[in-house]
C-alpha cells in the first residue's frame, strides 16, 4: 500500500466517529423498543392465548393464562430490578384483551384492543410527520438527550425522523390492511384459530423491519445534538463566570 492509499488520521477518525455513531443509535433502538426481551414480552401472552385456545376452544382459561403470564413477566422485571415499561405496557394490552374477549365471549377479541392500537400508532406516525413533528423524533429525541433540538437545529436529522416516522406508519398500515379482514372472516372457532397464529406470525416482522429501516435513517444522519452536554456547559461557565467576579471584587476592594 501506498502512502497514498493509506487513510489519513482524519478518514481514520471519521470512520471510527461513524462506528460509535452506529453503536449509539442501535443501543438507543433496543433501550427505546425494549431489545429481544422486549419482543419476547410482547408475543408470549398471545402465543398462549392462542396455543390453550387451539387445544382446548376455552376462551376463559386461554384468558387467564395470557393474563397470568403478564403479571409474572413483570414481577420478574421488578425482582431483577429492571425498567418494567414494555412488561406493563404488554399487561395493559392483555387485559384490554382479556376484557373485550369475556364481554363478548368471542376468542377473536382478545387481539382487537391491539389492532386498534396499531392502527392509531400508524396514523400517529404518519400525520406526526405531515404536521413537521415526526413521533420518532418525540420517542428517540431524550433517549439521544437532543430533546427537539433536531426540529430547528438539525434538518439533516429531523429528515431522517420523517423518513423512519413514514416507514413505521406504513408498515403498521399493511399489517392492518391484513389483520382486519381476517379479523372479520373469523366467524367460527377454527378460522378464529387460523386468525390467531396470522396475528402471531405478523408480531415480529413487521416491527423488525422498521426498527431496521429506522437504524439505517439514524446512522447516515448527523449526530444528536446533545443539549444535556451542553445546558451542563452553560451552568459551568456561569459558574466559573461568577466566581471569577467574585475573585475580581475581592482584589479590587
Amino acid at each position: 500500500m501506498t502512502s497514498l492509499d493509506k487513510p489519513t488520521d482524519r478518514e481514520q477518525e471519521a470512520d471510527q466517529g461513524s462506528t460509535a455513531s452506529k453503536a449509539v443509535t442501535e443501543a438507543a433502538l433496543f433501550d427505546a423498543f425494549g431489545g429481544v426481551r422486549g419482543m419476547v414480552e410482547t408475543v408470549v401472552p398471545g402465543l398462549l392465548f392462542v396455543t390453550i385456545f387451539t387445544i382446548n376452544k376455552d376462551l376463559h382459561v386461554a384468558a387467564i393464562a395470557a393474563l397470568a403470564v403478564s403479571l409474572v413477566l413483570v414481577v420478574v422485571r421488578l425482582v431483577m430490578k429492571d425498567t418494567v415499561k414494555h412488561a406493563f405496557s404488554g399487561v395493559f394490552g392483555v387485559a384490554f384483551g382479556v376484557v373485550f374477549a369475556m364481554f363478548t365471549g368471542n376468542a377473536k377479541d382478545f387481539y382487537l384492543p391491539g389492532m386498534l392500537y396499531t392502527l392509531g400508532l400508524a396514523l400517529a406516525y404518519i400525520v406526526t410527520t405531515l404536521c413537521g413533528v415526526p413521533l420518532i423524533g418525540l420517542i428517540l429525541g431524550p433517549v439521544f438527550k437532543e430533546n427537539l433540538s433536531w426540529r430547528t437545529r438539525n434538518p439533516g436529522r429531523k429528515k431522517a425522523y420523517a423518513k423512519a416516522s413514514w416507514a413505521w406508519g406504513l408498515i403498521l398500515l399493511a399489517k392492518c390492511a391484513i389483520l382486519f379482514p381476517l379479523y372479520f372472516w373469523a366467524d367460527t372457532d377454527s378460522a378464529t384459530t387460523q386468525f390467531s397464529w396470522v396475528l402471531i406470525a405478523l408480531k415480529i416482522p413487521p416491527f423488525l423491519l422498521a426498527v431496521w429501516l429506522t437504524w439505517v435513517f439514524l446512522a447516515k444522519a448527523p449526530a444528536p445534538i446533545d443539549v444535556f452536554a451542553e445546558m451542563e456547559a452553560a451552568e459551568k461557565a456561569e459558574a466559573e463566570a461568577a466566581s471569577g467576579d467574585g475573585a475580581r471584587h475581592r482584589r479590587e476592594a
